[in-house]
């Protein structure tokens, strides 16, 4: 059994809320998006960010929904993932979560589930910058504030003084829970952990928030993420479109492989594979339209198992790999850059080939020579630029 490190860092997910303002009929966190739940969407951000515990906090009731939710997005990394049932606040709730940890963890982030489209980029942002103080990412305001009496206008408002507040939240944990112990002992409740943590004496900075990180709580956020997703409100969905290129140097073992072909008597690609470089941009366009990151990651030197496989074994994983997220290829436009081989000749063929692969997209294949420049005019090597056009399934 492989040994995993145990984090010193982990992200408290909430999800327990009910979502009555959003109107959908189902707690908030597990409303459809686009075919993925709102739940799914900030896992896949938690889980594409740095190795850390994971505690989802689920609606009471809704455990085995949300444990089905972690479990299709946390992949190799399941281990380090649990769900524990919420209280009636969300103070309750991140209480629940904070009971959950793991001896070892120094650092805990506070996420809410709400804020789906939040970058795994200010998660690592957030953990690295937690010292002994909390650490909130926040976006300046740039709407004009008033400052009311009912229905009136009482006075203009400095903006500059304030910003408005993101997830996750970080803080030193040993900190955390005795803040915690003392906003439970007083009875005290606050709107989030940083204005806890703040009551308890201690100090919180802020570091730059993102626009992504918006939450989803009326039906206008739902649409709005929908919009960035590529997904029309009511559940039809809008194309996406990837783009994958590829490069790789004469000079391999063997026979040439290229857009699922073998060209014996011509020149070899070098490779971790075959050097295929028509099917690994497709991968790339592929995986890059469907957000499930590039090929170094699912198919790199880490992965010994693909050394010297061809573009059916690729193609046909990364069909599968779509299919599991939901997704339907519709099809593949690749052109390549070199001199060598001669390909009109098997077009057809090579397109049957790499559309086959794909379980029967569109595929096709055209070539160009580039008048002599650079390295493929100087015939060291071929280049190849694929684009990709999928949809949900």
């Amino acid at each position: 059994m492989t040994a995993h490190p145990t984090p010193t860092t982990a992200i408290i997910v909430v999800a327990a809320g009910s979502g009555t303002r959003l109107g959908a009929g189902a707690p908030k966190a597990l409303v459809d998006v686009d075919g993925r739940t709102v739940l799914r969407h900030a896992l896949d951000g938690v889980f594409a960010a740095a190795p850390m515990q994971v505690v989802v906090v689920a609606p009471p009731g809704r455990e085995e929904q949300v444990d089905a939710e972690v479990t299709a997005s946390a992949g190799e990394r399941r281990h380090l993932a649990s769900v524990v049932t919420g209280g009636t606040t969300r103070q309750q709730s991140v209480a629940a979560g904070l009971d959950a940890l793991h001896d070892d963890v120094r650092i805990v982030l506070v996420h809410d589930a709400a804020r789906a489209l939040t970058p795994a980029s200010q998660i690592d942002a957030v953990a690295d910058s937690v010292t002994d103080a909390g650490v909130i990412p926040a976006l300046a305001v740039v709407d004009t504030l008033k400052r009311v009496e009912g229905d009136d206008i009482a006075g203009p408002v400095d903006r500059s003084v304030f910003v408005a507040a993101q997830t996750p939240q970080g803080f030193p944990r040993a900190a955390l829970q005795d803040a915690y112990a003392a906003a439970q002992a007083a009875g005290d409740d606050h709107t989030d952990d940083a204005a806890l943590f703040s009551a308890a004496g201690g100090a919180v900075r802020r570091i730059p928030g993102s626009e992504r990180a918006f939450k989803i709580t009326t039906p206008d956020d739902l649409e709005r993420a929908q919009l960035l997703l590529g997904a029309r409100p009511g559940g039809s969905c809008m194309p996406r479109i990837g783009v994958g290129t590829d490069v790789h140097a004469f000079g391999g073992e063997g026979s040439l492989w290229l857009a699922g072909l073998e060209w014996p008597g011509e020149p070899a690609l070098s490779g971790h594979s075959d050097g295929d470089a028509v099917a690994h941009a497709m991968v790339d366009a592929l995986l890059g339209a469907a957000g499930l990151g590039d090929i170094g990651q699912h198919f790199g030197t880490a992965h010994p198992e693909y050394a010297g496989a061809h573009a059916d074994v690729f193609l046909a994983r990364t069909a599968a790999m779509l299919a599991e997220a939901g997704f339907a290829i519709g099809n593949v436009s690749v052109q390549f850059q070199g001199n060598r081989p001669r390909f009109s000749a098997r077009r057809a063929e090579a397109e049957e080939v790499l559309s086959t692969a794909l379980g029967g997209a569109v595929v096709t294949v055209s070539a160009t020579t580039t008048d002599g420049l650079g390295f493929p005019g100087r015939g060291e090597g071929i280049a190849v630029t694929a684009v990709a056009l999928i949809h949900r399934s």
